[in-house]
């Protein structure tokens, strides 16, 4: 059954599938190419008569997926009743190694989502070099700059596909989450949406001059340098192989790049002063979102999928990378306070910490002294040998767990309980999204109440509390060249 919606650049016609309508390309800025490209992004350009939105965009250029055309920026919008007024809505944005968007990918999908009352929103932005890369004669973090342009088109169209422009929640994840914490700190984003969950922030933001080294090393694969002027007429297709040539020796760079070496991507938020002023812990810190609710999360098991494109290690090379990573030298003050794990344990733990768990208890206590309410919560529910898994507690939430992932191979019981699991967690999520309560008591660095999703739910204090003693003191900030890494202490 088709349904139509009027938007402020022209009438879009979607479809309504399973009692959900779903808008599935709706423009929000213009292609990015030609003379828009590497440029901020530009209102889309108006049309006559009803626009077919019933197929995905093509996504932007990212790996593994050629380019299927040039109109990247597009949103979807899953709606349970367009003809509503007033329901929550959730802006997903997504993670992906700040490499890979794609609102066509099924793990998320909307709609069993938007079945729990609220209406939801993919948008699309430039990732990877288009997006990330830091370019002479073009503004920094263009993703970013698409995301805002996203948001401000949800502000200005969602009550028309039922939604409460005053009641936007951001969710992301990953690097998703990476951004959601960058536009929490950039003056442009200010009124955008009113709510943010955060899940598996990581720790990389880079300076400028990591930044245009990155750039360099990408360009210089094709003969070219990082200039807009000298990238004219390049396919985006080869700045993507460029860019994975050098992802795949990240691990010997750390002389150059240090810490990024353990990352699967050269790409994060460039903090330039102008986009994104501060790295978002200083900002949260002195007060940039006190008035956005904000819900951190991350799964026990965050590098358990990351660790497979890791080679063997013997201990002394864990302890060198320890070592690296820690605001001290913290190799032996992991053994004791883990003695019973092996070298490989103790790396994935350390290397969990530092990109992802560390650094979300960082951003909830930041954000805590700067006026916000916070709450956090960690996935320890999980299955198979990769446990609670990167990414595990979105795939929950969006309902799309037992796609693909070897779920449905691991027995009745466990199915069962992630259905359980999944339904509570999204219950949750949309309780926040709806009242900006999501059902238990708040983070505060004294009770440090977390909820902890497993088996049997419970809220307890933050369960990794021998990790955060380790960081407790520091507090993360931005990457510099040659590793060196700006921490502030949270005095």
């Amino acid at each position: 059954m088709s349904v139509q919606v009027q938007t402020s650049a022209g009438t879009v016609g979607g479809r309504l599938e399973d009692g959900v309508a779903i808008f599935r390309s709706i423009p929000f800025a213009a292609p990015p190419v030609g003379p828009h490209r590497f440029a901020a992004p530009q209102p889309p350009v108006p049309w006559d008569g009803v626009r077919d939105v019933t197929r995905f965009g093509p996504p932007p250029p990212q790996p593994s997926r050629p380019l299927a055309g040039d109109d990247w920026l597009s949103l979807a919008v899953w709606t349970p009743d367009p003809g509503r007024t007033g329901l929550p809505v959730i802006v997903w944005i997504s993670g992906g190694g700040y490499l890979n968007c794609d609102a066509s990918n099924p793990h998320l999908d909307g709609a069993t989502l938007a079945g729990s009352g609220v209406v939801v929103v993919s948008a699309h932005y430039r990732s990877g070099f288009e997006g990330f890369a830091r370019l002479d004669g073009a503004p920094d973090n263009r993703a970013l700059l698409d995301q805002l342009a996203a948001l401000r088109w949800v502000h200005d169209n969602i009550a028309a596909f039922g939604g409460d422009p005053g009641g936007i929640t951001v969710l992301g994840q990953s690097a998703g989450a990476g951004s959601i914490a960058a536009l929490l700190v950039m003056p442009a984003a200010s009124g955008l949406f009113r709510r943010a969950v955060l899940q598996s922030i990581p720790e990389t933001y880079f300076t400028p001059a990591l930044a245009t080294d990155i750039a360099t090393e990408i360009t210089a694969e094709l003969g070219r340098s990082p200039r807009v002027d000298d990238l004219t007429g390049l396919a985006p297709d080869d700045l993507v192989e460029a860019a994975r040539t050098v992802t795949a020796r990240l691990p010997r760079l750390t002389d150059r790049w240090g810490a990024v070496a353990h990352t699967p991507t050269p790409f994060s938020p460039v903090v330039d002063g102008d986009v994104l002023p501060v790295d978002p812990w200083a900002g949260l810190a002195a007060g940039a979102a006190r008035d956005v609710e904000l819900l951190v999360g991350h799964t026990r098991d965050e590098f358990s999928l990351l660790a497979r494109r890791l080679g063997a290690v013997d201990g002394a090379g864990v302890d060198t990378l320890i070592d690296g990573l820690t605001p001290t030298p913290g190799a032996h003050r992991y053994r004791a306070a883990h003695p019973s794990l092996s070298d490989v344990e103790l790396r994935d733990t350390a290397l969990s910490d530092w990109l992802f768990r560390m650094a979300a208890v960082h951003l909830a206590e930041a954000a805590h002294a700067g006026g916000a309410r916070v709450w956090l919560y960690e996935l320890c529910w999980g299955f198979g040998d990769a446990g609670a898994s990167h990414g595990l507690d979105t795939l929950l939430v969006f309902g799309t767990a037992h796609i693909n992932t070897g779920l449905t191979e691991a027995g009745p019981d466990v199915l069962a309980q992630a259905h359980r699991l999944s339904r509570l967690m999204r219950a949750e999520h949309v309780s926040f999204a709806a009242t900006g309560e999501p059902g238990w008591d708040r983070y505060r660095p004294q009770e440090r109440s977390t909820r902890i999703y497993d088996t049997v739910s419970t809220v307890a204090r933050y369960p990794e509390d021998r990790s955060r003693r380790i960081w407790r003191d520091q507090r993360f900030g931005v990457l510099d060249l040659v590793g060196v890494a700006h921490r502030f202490t949270l005095g």
